[in-house]
C-alpha cells in the first residue's frame, strides 16, 4: 500500500492534514476593479464533461479505441440573501433579449453582458487559498425572490444561472503560511 505523501497535499504547512473546507470562500467580478460579490451564500460545483469520441481501425475486430472530444462547462448557481445591493439585477438585465417596447435600453447590452469572475476559497483563518477564473459568463437565469411562506423561518434567497465558456485555476492565491 502506498503511504500518502504529505508534502504534495500541503508544500507550505506540512503539519496540515485536513483537507480546506467548503464553507468559506469570496466570489469576484474580475473585470475591472475586482470587485467582490456581496453576501453569496452559495456556489454550485465546478464541472467540465469532455465527450468521447470511439473509433476504429478496420482491421481491429475486437475494440474500439477511445479519444477525448469536444468539452461542455455546466452552468454555475450563485446565490444570496434578498439585500438592497442590485449587482444581480443588473447583470441579469444586461443579458435580457429584446421586448416590445422597443425602447434601446430594453435591449441586450451586447459589450456588457458577458464578464469574468473569480471564485476564491479560504482557509479556517480566512487566508485565500485557491481560486479559479471563470471565463465569459453571461446570466441565463434570474430568480428575485423565492417562494414566499409566511410560516416558514428562513431567509429570503435571490439566485442567478451563470452559463461559461470555461474555467482555470487562478495563478494567485499560492498556499500561504498559515497562523500557528
Amino acid at each position: 500500500m502506498a503511504k500518502y505523501d504529505q508534502k504534495t497535499a500541503f508544500s507550505e504547512n506540512s503539519d496540515r492534514f485536513d483537507p480546506y473546507k467548503n464553507f468559506k470562500f469570496r466570489v469576484y467580478f474580475i473585470d475591472g476593479n475586482s470587485e467582490a460579490v456581496a453576501g453569496v451564500s452559495k456556489v454550485s460545483a465546478l464541472k467540465r464533461t469532455t465527450e468521447v469520441v470511439k473509433h476504429r481501425d478496420g482491421g481491429d475486430f475486437s475494440s474500439s479505441r477511445k479519444s477525448p472530444g469536444r468539452s461542455e462547462y455546466e452552468a454555475i448557481t450563485l446565490e444570496r440573501g434578498v439585500t438592497h445591493d442590485n449587482a444581480f439585477l443588473i447583470w441579469a438585465n444586461a443579458s435580457r433579449s429584446f421586448n416590445d417596447t422597443g425602447n434601446v435600453e430594453d435591449q441586450m447590452l451586447l459589450g456588457g453582458f458577458r464578464r469574468n469572475i473569480r471564485i476564491v476559497l479560504h482557509n479556517e483563518s480566512g487566508q485565500p487559498v485557491i481560486g479559479y477564473n471563470v471565463y465569459r459568463c453571461w446570466v441565463s437565469e434570474f430568480q428575485a425572490l423565492p417562494d414566499l411562506d409566511a410560516n416558514a423561518n428562513a431567509v429570503a434567497l435571490e439566485h442567478i444561472k451563470i452559463e461559461n465558456e470555461g474555467w482555470e485555476i487562478a495563478p494567485e492565491p499560492k498556499e500561504p503560511k498559515e497562523p500557528r
